[in-house]
């Protein structure tokens, strides 16, 4: 289990399986949030098999899948209210954990300093600098 926090409430992981999840509720976790689509590669568990797991460890569950590199303002919308409904801390997770980052720094960026964004990035192991620099327009 590879959980990388963002803010006091909020964290992002590599795609969690239906097993861990005692364990991510154990670690104080009341929602988990998937950002991956079902199916996006062989082997790989579904995000009902997940759910289940969530809510008969007391916790809530949602999906926004976004598929890799089609993050659209649409679905940068419905990760913010997910966010802002989803009891917290959250914890969201994709294949690698980046897609959640770019999410979350997207729906930050204007509400956070531009530094603190990629210093918190930065120290759960994911370079956004990129994608600040097109959202500032450099």
């Amino acid at each position: 289990m590879d959980l990388r926090p963002l803010s006091e409430d909020f964290a992002v992981a590599p795609q969690i399986a239906p097993e861990e999840v005692p364990r991510i509720a154990e670690a104080g976790y009341r929602s988990v949030l998937c950002n991956r689509p079902d199916d996006e590669e062989p082997g790989q568990p579904s995000f009902d098999a997940v759910a289940e797991a969530a809510r008969a460890a007391g916790m809530e569950a949602r999906c926004v899948p976004i598929v890799s590199g089609q993050v659209t303002p649409q679905s940068a919308e419905d990760f913010r209210a997910a966010l802002d409904q989803m009891p917290k801390p959250i914890l969201a997770y994709c294949r690698s954990g980046t897609r959640c980052t770019v999410l979350w720094s997207l729906t930050r960026h204007g509400d956070m300093d531009t530094d603190e964004i990629l210093r918190r990035t930065r120290a759960a192991g994911y370079d956004m600098s990129g994608l600040i620099r097109q959202l500032e327009g450099g």
